[in-house]
């Protein structure tokens, strides 16, 4: 009997749990279509054109963050994937940058 009584307070908590985890979801969610919005709000202003493309950019990565965080579970990881994915990122900028530096040296001939 009392294996009973853990079993259902058991499943309560876990209720509870899923309960919160909708709730951050469902705040994720709503602060993505904020988001959605205000970028499309931002587009009707008359902002010079590399002022729209960087109000545009951060909320991009502000909506990119929220994404890699709680939907594909990144905040609760250990630093080794954020190692593995600054090296990433490194690697990328490396690689887009390669082209510049390569025709700056036929810039000088």
């Amino acid at each position: 009997m009392s294996g009973e009584r853990h079993d259902a307070g058991s499943a309560g908590g876990h209720e509870i749990d899923i309960d919160r985890h909708v709730r951050v979801y469902i705040i994720v969610f709503v602060s993505l279509m904020a988001l959605t919005l205000i970028t499309v709000a931002v587009s009707y202003l008359e902002l010079p054109v590399a002022a729209a493309v960087a109000v545009a950019l951060l909320i991009a990565t502000v909506k990119g963050t929220l994404v890699a965080c709680y939907f594909m579970h990144l905040i609760s990881e250990k630093k080794l994937i954020f190692v593995v994915l600054a090296f990433t990122v490194l690697f990328f900028l490396f690689v887009l940058l390669l082209p510049t530096v390569t025709d700056l040296d036929r810039v000088g001939r």
